[in-house]
């Protein structure tokens, strides 16, 4: 019965299997590929033909991978069972998008690229629908692999600076508009968003973005990379969806499913448009993303993934409050951005926010003590992209008003590792202050002595 839901329905189990079925069924799918049947004669350039047994039995046999050369999507005959489990992770795949809060998707498949090139694909498929666009209107974020799979893509990022509302930098819609209309909705390839994303910055307008597409008549490509795990992420598309347009919408896989990096979902509300990104692909694809995905999901069900997603949440409100205790004993601030659902920053500004160097020294401190995930941004770092100079890079504008730290509360997350993380972002706080302390002394020593000499003179 458990089986059926999967094969018939297409639908995530609700329990998950335990590792002896979740095997079974894979070796079930890879006998029916034809590099595994006992009197095969293949006589062709790819016979999936795996000269160690390890690399063999890493892959449960299914060597073949996923589509055919004109379409990721499409049926394998010789791999009818690879073909089937490709089919059967997309479906199971959709489920939990749906699971997750955007209802109304329609179709999405797994790519095996991540985030960045899967924006890329989408972007070229666009290209054949809009051939006079050149321009892609992004406001900031700044991740180079979004920032890179425009250019990569042969498009001008047009970048519209963010707006500071009270601690949080939000969407300059008005500017978005404005721009449209500048450059002709003609010469716009498409409205490139963002949902999951590092604090202060928030998840974009979908809102108010989507109306301004469906008005202009402009496609509307959204990176939600680490969203499908945060409700508030999952819900800002599908009201976009709703009010206005949203073409596609991109996801890791590793980030929101806990698998290895190498693998995107791409997800929207047309048929015809998700197939024609899939045709978009050039090729045969690698089975390995869709294969760990499913492999994970069939493990947790439903059930099992809906309490990650509770625990994570769960777990984002304990790093609130924690966070925001160690930042009043340390005279700092837990920078007021509720909109942002996963991130958290806090303020740095007693490591003097002129020295650069202290800032930095204490994310090398944390590295050094094993916490990883933290990012300490300076002020005024400046750093050129493909050509493209970010003022304030990290930061997400030219010019915010002080260093900061963040942490994220991701899927998977447990309270031990917040409270080892605070622990010891107290203890290197204590140790970044007295070195600044110290060095602010000696500063002072030495214009003192300095001032002397010339009274002498």
């Amino acid at each position: 019965i458990v089986v059926v839901v999967v094969v018939v329905k297409g639908k995530c189990p609700e329990d998950g299997w335990d590792e002896s079925t979740i095997e079974l069924f894979l070796h079930e799918l890879a006998i029916m590929d034809s590099n595994n049947f006992l009197g095969n004669c293949g006589v062709g350039e790819r016979e999936g033909r795996v000269a160690s047994g390890l690399v063999a039995r890493r892959h449960y046999r299914l060597i073949h991978g996923i589509g055919r050369s004109g379409d990721i999507s499409a049926v394998q005959p010789k791999a009818a069972g690879s073909s089937l489990l490709n089919k059967l992770t997309n479906s199971v795949v959709l489920d939990i998008i749906k699971l997750a809060g955007v209802r109304t998707v329609t179709n999405c498949f797994v790519v095996p690229m991540a985030t960045g090139m899967s924006l890329t694909l989408c972007f070229l498929t666009l290209r054949h629908k809009r051939p006079k666009a050149k321009y892609i209107i992004w406001p900031r974020i700044d991740q180079k692999s979004c920032f890179k799979s425009m250019i990569t893509a042969g498009f001008e990022p047009v970048v519209i600076e963010n707006v500071l509302e009270g601690d949080e930098l939000r969407t300059d819609v008005k500017a978005v508009e404005a721009k449209i209309k500048a450059l002709g909705a003609e010469n716009i390839l498409c409205v490139h968003s963002t949902t999951s994303c590092f604090a202060p910055r928030v998840p974009d307008r979908l809102e108010e973005l989507a109306v301004i597409c469906a008005n202009y008549d402009i496609p509307h490509i959204v990176n939600n990379a680490y969203g499908v795990q945060s409700s508030k992420c999952m819900h800002l598309i599908q009201q976009g969806a709703r009010v206005g347009r949203i073409d596609a919408f991109v996801q890791s896989l590793d980030k929101n499913f806990m698998v290895p990096v190498g693998g995107a979902i791409i997800a929207g509300f047309s048929d015809s448009f998700i197939q024609e990104i899939s045709k978009m692909y050039p090729g045969r694809a690698s089975a390995s993303p869709s294969l760990d995905v499913l492999i994970t999901l069939l493990s947790l069900g439903t059930s099992g993934y809906k309490q990650l997603l509770k625990e994570r949440k769960e777990m984002f409100s304990y790093l609130s409050s924690e966070l925001k205790k160690l930042a009043d004993i340390h005279n700092e601030k837990l920078l007021d951005t509720p909109h942002n659902p996963i991130s958290l920053a806090m303020s740095l500004k007693n490591l003097d926010e002129n020295n650069d160097a202290a800032v930095t020294q204490l994310g090398s401190m944390l590295f050094t003590r094993q916490v990883s995930g933290a990012r300490v941004v300076p002020c005024g770092s400046v750093q050129t992209v493909n050509n493209y100079t970010f003022k304030g890079f990290m930061s997400h504008t030219n010019d915010y008003p002080c260093a900061y730290l963040n942490a994220a509360s991701a899927i998977g997350i447990k309270k031990q590792d917040v409270d080892v993380f605070l622990k010891r972002l107290d203890k290197c706080l204590k140790t970044s202050r007295k070195e600044v302390k110290k060095e602010k002394g000696v500063d002072e020593i030495s214009n003192s002595n300095t001032g002397t000499e010339q009274l002498e003179d």
